[in-house]
């Protein structure tokens, strides 16, 4: 499996979206960052310490679980119970500017699960997507605010994120 990105790589790229978080959105305190589980979580809190990093300002990050909102739930778990984890935001996101980030968009259609989860919680002021990797074959009309990498990919192939937090490394691979 090609590794695309390394560890010097993911860690720089993580760092200008932070960069770019902070000339596009003036006033942090209405920010705020959500992952959406599992790899989103540790990408929110790293981008949530560069910030703070680099503008002294703490921005707050949570947890997003959208198992129970994918539109393949039952096409995937049929007979079977699907594993639910939490969701942990634990501040308001009402009129809020709220960072959404995942590790990759594909087609589109995680993403619309984490809207209508998030949608749950509050009525933010704005929704805006982060990704470490846009690898394009969108199903549906979702585009990324913030992207790391633009990983052109046939749709026979899949990427692989691995995180130091959940993997003990990082990296970006291609497999397929």
């Amino acid at each position: 499996m090609p590794v695309v990105m390394d560890a010097v790589r993911v860690a720089r790229s993580l760092a200008r979206i932070a960069h770019e978080i902070l000339e596009r959105n003036r006033g942090l305190e209405e920010i705020a960052l959500v992952g959406i589980r599992s790899r989103g979580v540790p990408l929110a809190r790293r981008l949530a310490a560069i910030v703070k990093e680099i503008s002294g300002h703490e921005v707050p990050a949570g947890a997003l679980d959208i198992t129970l909102y994918r539109d393949d739930l039952m096409r995937h778990a049929i007979g079977a119970q699907p594993l639910v984890r939490s969701t942990d935001i634990p501040f308001s996101i009402d009129d809020k500017r709220i960072l959404l980030v995942d590790d990759v968009l594909y087609t589109g259609r995680t993403i619309r699960a984490a809207l209508d989860a998030l949608i749950e919680f509050g009525r933010p002021k704005s929704i805006q997507l982060v990704v470490l990797v846009d690898r394009g074959h969108r199903e549906l009309p979702i585009k990324a605010d913030y992207i790391g990498k633009n990983l052109p990919t046939s749709p026979s192939e899949s990427v692989q994120v691995h995180l130091t937090e959940l993997d003990g490394r990082d990296e970006v691979e291609i497999e397929g």
